[in-house]
């Protein structure tokens, strides 16, 4: 059974007097009183000395440090709410923008509409919860820990307990026994559902808006987009360096042994360097091949189209192409479209014993759509070893999609669909 996420998914099963939760609900509302009562205090300590310092400057400027001070509260708040919510409340504040000085980075936080929320769950946890979580968990800690103690203090002094009156370790005892289970299980429901509405208070008034959550994101798609940035530009300086640096030198290597292998005789000498020649000729095919995995020239030069034919053409079976791009598109998307191509058609020829296979691609509505389809034995799955794993995450960083439909006995279907607009 999975285990809830909320005090309410906890109340609702019948074991949550044995699990954590009770205690949970105890201890969030027993942190509320000092975290209710230090906010009260900071508000109107804050409000007073701007009052009293108002005819100056400096109490105006203090008066705009409201909103800070909700912006700092409702952090602490979101980190105890995780006490009830095992997932916690999400930030609703921005991602700063980069390059802000100090007094900017106030400034944007302080105008946040997320921090004047937070300041006024401030003055509701000050003034009214703080109250009502050291009434109800204060007197149920109170009942529970004197009931547990009932036979050591009744052993020693007469003790009272409602209509009861304890006098031996025994009456003490008895009391515990019948009366402690009890309470210990009302309490626990009774704190559970205190505990659940203010955590779910502080999740409505300091949790992301609808407009936040969007704008959150849009942020995280950004992020997501400069690593693919920062990937490709990291592939290009690779692929550079091993075209015009490592390649030629193997390049130049082949030559003076092609030569030496022209003005040596017959002999051992020779023999050996016609087998380095040979073994020089293969790491540069392999070299070659590694380049053009890395970041395929005739990609950048030539775009998509050219780029697949390149890989068709390299295929142990006919691939028929279907394609009506017309225009160039991101290099990101390109990218992302020739490695899921390249990785099917190897996937195609390494698995699916296909005879025949085929790759289209078209424009439909700002969505560049690719689809390969093969004849094969059929039974693909993404992340079962097929290598399209990764290419999953990154169409998804670019907002795009990668669907397989690969029943057994085939025939296998792949269908990439990605925007045109880096964005989008």
């Amino acid at each position: 059974m999975e285990s809830p996420k909320t005090v309410w998914g906890a109340l609702a099963s019948p074991r949550y007097l044995i699990s954590s939760w009770p205690w949970r609900s105890y201890a969030y509302l027993l942190t509320s009183v000092p975290m209710g009562a230090l906010s009260i205090v900071v508000l109107i300590g804050i409000a007073g000395l701007s009052a009293l310092l108002s005819p100056i400057l400096i109490g105006i400027l203090m008066l705009t440090a409201f909103p800070l001070l909700g912006a700092g509260i409702g952090w602490i708040e979101r980190r105890r709410a995780g006490l009830m919510l095992v997932d916690g409340v999400s930030s609703p504040h921005a991602k700063l923008p980069a390059g802000l000085t100090r007094r900017a980075r106030l400034t944007y936080r302080r105008r946040e509409q997320a921090s004047m929320r937070a300041l006024g769950y401030s003055f509701v946890l000050g003034v009214f919860l703080w109250p009502v979580s050291a009434a109800f968990a204060g007197i149920s800690a109170t009942v529970l820990l004197t009931t547990l103690a009932a036979p050591v203090i009744a052993d020693g002094d007469q003790m009272g307990m409602g209509p009861w009156t304890l006098d031996t370790a025994r009456e003490g005892l008895v009391f515990l026994v019948l009366f402690g289970p009890v309470f210990f299980a009302v309490s626990s429901y009774l704190l559970g559902l205190i505990a659940g509405a203010e955590a779910a208070l502080a999740r409505a008034m300091l949790g992301p808006r609808q407009e936040e959550l969007q704008r959150n994101l849009a942020e995280l798609r950004r992020s997501r987009l400069d690593l693919v940035d920062a990937f490709e530009t990291e592939r290009a300086r690779i692929e550079r360096h091993l075209h015009d640096g490592v390649q030629q030198r193997l390049v130049g290597l082949t030559m003076t042994l092609g030569l030496a292998e022209l003005d040596l005789p017959e002999g051992e000498g020779r023999r050996l360097v016609v087998k380095a020649h040979a073994e020089a000729e293969a790491a540069l095919a392999d070299l070659r091949a590694a380049v053009r995995g890395i970041h395929p020239r005739v990609l950048v030069d030539h775009g998509l189209e050219a780029a697949v034919r390149e890989v068709a053409d390299r295929m142990p079976l006919p691939v028929a192409l279907q394609f009506s791009i017309v225009a160039r598109l991101p290099a990101p998307i390109e990218a992302a479209a020739y490695f899921v191509v390249s990785e099917a058609l190897a996937n195609v020829a390494k698995h699916a014993r296909a005879t025949k296979c085929e790759v289209s691609g078209w424009v439909d509505r700002e969505r560049l759509v690719i689809t390969v389809q093969d004849d094969g034995v059929g039974g693909a799955r993404p992340g079962e070893g097929t290598g399209l794993t990764g290419l999953v995450t990154r169409l998804d960083a670019l907002g795009g999609t990668l669907d397989v439909d690969s029943p057994p006995g085939g025939p296998t279907r792949l269908r990439m669909e990605c925007p045109c607009q880096l964005g989008d």
